[in-house]
């Protein structure tokens, strides 16, 4: 077998990925809760939430633009924190993979059993593991086209919605021709209903519903050119998603009064209604089952090339290393998949409470995985003079930042519903150090090292 990852992935494809993991079932389904906490400010939420995911993007952006390897964040952990750093943060990082995407491949369950209430969830959820891995064990590009495909239904949806409520608030579609003005945004208590604090408490969801996004340094090691295909999608994205959250959020609270949403129900559903869409329901519904199937996909792939990056330092057995002629790691794939399908036996034993409760358990896996790209970024630009695509205003950025983080870390101990993510995670951590001990993975590591010309 070939030992190598094949770059294949241009900038088309690896934008449409990381939006394809940052746009989904939060935007579509679960915008009414964070509105409901804010009201109208979850806006500007929004916007400083994006501030600092921008930031952990650039500092990953400018460390893969100028080493794409396998394992991402989690070798750049390795070579500038060290080697038990790179370690924690890889397997880390494939948990979380592997949890979203149980919680993702639920979702279609779910989604689907709208359509099919009598066909048991678990049923679904069997059929996209089968499909999502089938389109993992093919060449790196037609995985990328699958997944420009899936977002690009998402990002229609979203431009629809966007275009349908500007006609509702200054055209007066669906509202016997009276354009709605945007009077709603500040006449039910103002922009802060809840002050400040209510925008304060909407920032970890919001911060979380851009869970995904660092796909684009995963994705580097198989990037076509990446010293111009990184800064382009880093550029790119963000302000894409910014677009789309911030502008749906911005137009569905002009069109209803905050306190008036129903947070049971997709604001989506009820606009599309409203312009004479009498199919919405099925149609958000449509666009939920390909946003699930979107981030699943995603997942899939994160996973199994995270797999393989901690195989390459010697933190997971060797055997995942190997890459066939298609340039797909496929035991990494196959295990990762495998771990996946246990998704199916949970959704045959407790189908109601897995979504909810994978994603709420995940919240510590993500603020690890973007503190460790923050932190290994700092001692990257101590060891190297900024050039090119870099982060700006270093380190004031970084060290704002990862106090934000640690805010967002503080808040998932303060309230008592994400309080277990705190505790799993803390134990998940200390699982990890035990086995680093017991396996001796850090003689393994300085083995490969030595072997490699490397200072152990």
């Amino acid at each position: 077998m070939n030992q190598h990852l094949q770059r294949r992935l241009g900038p088309r494809l690896i934008t449409f990925m990381a939006l394809g993991m940052a746009i989904g079932s939060g935007l579509f389904l679960g915008s009414a809760d964070t509105i409901q906490l804010a009201g109208p400010s979850v806006v500007f939420a929004y916007l400083f939430g994006g501030a600092m995911i921008f930031i952990i993007m650039r500092a990953l952006g400018e460390m893969a633009v100028n080493d794409p390897v396998p394992g991402s964040f989690a070798a750049y952990a390795h070579r500038y924190l060290g080697p038990f750093a790179g370690y924690l943060t890889g397997w880390n990082y494939w948990i979380l993979m592997v949890g979203v995407g149980i919680a993702e491949s639920t979702a279609v369950g779910v989604y689907m059993g709208v359509w099919f209430p009598t066909t048991p969830q678990w049923i679904w959820v069997l059929g996209s593991v089968l499909l999502i891995g089938s389109l993992n064990l093919l060449a790196v590009k037609v995985y990328g086209e699958m997944e420009f495909w899936f977002t690009l239904i998402k990002v229609l949806a979203v431009v629809l919605m966007l275009a349908g409520g500007a006609g509702m608030i200054w055209l007066g579609w669906g509202n016997a021709g009276k354009p709605l003005g945007l009077g709603n945004l500040w006449q039910h208590g103002g922009w802060f209903p809840h002050g400040l604090t209510g925008m304060v408490l909407a920032l970890p969801v919001v911060v979380f519903s851009f869970g995904g996004i660092e796909t684009i340094g995963v994705a580097a090691g198989e990037a076509a050119e990446p010293e111009r295909t990184i800064p382009r999608a880093v550029n790119s994205v963000l302000w894409r998603i910014l677009i789309f959250y911030v502008g749906a959020l911005f137009v569905i609270m002009a069109i209803y009064p905050w306190d008036q949403l129903d947070a049971h129900s997709s604001p989506f559903v009820t606009t599309f209604a409203r312009l004479g869409i009498h199919q919405a329901a099925g149609l958000i519904n449509f666009v939920l089952i390909t946003a699930a199937l979107s981030g699943f996909n995603s997942t899939a792939f994160s996973g199994s090339r995270m797999l393989y990056g901690l195989a390459e330092k010697s933190q997971a057995p060797g055997f995942l290393r190997q890459v066939n002629t298609h340039g797909v790691p496929l035991p990494a794939v196959l295990v990762t998949l495998l771990c996946l399908m246990s998704g199916v036996l949970l959704n045959y034993l407790l189908p109601k409470h897995i979504f909810s409760t994978m994603m709420s358990i995940l919240s510590f896996n993500t603020v690890w995985t973007w503190m460790m790209v923050l932190v290994a970024h700092y001692s990257y630009r101590r060891r190297h003079a900024a050039s090119g695509f870099r982060l700006r205003w270093w380190p004031l950025s970084g060290l704002v930042c990862m106090a934000f983080l640690a805010f967002v870390l503080f808040m998932l101990g303060w309230s008592p519903a994400t309080r277990v993510a705190l505790f799993v995670g803390i134990g998940w951590i200390a699982l990890l150090g035990l086995a680093y001990l017991a396996f001796g993975v850090g003689r393994r590591m300085q083995a490969a090292d030595a072997a490699a010309g490397q200072a152990p």
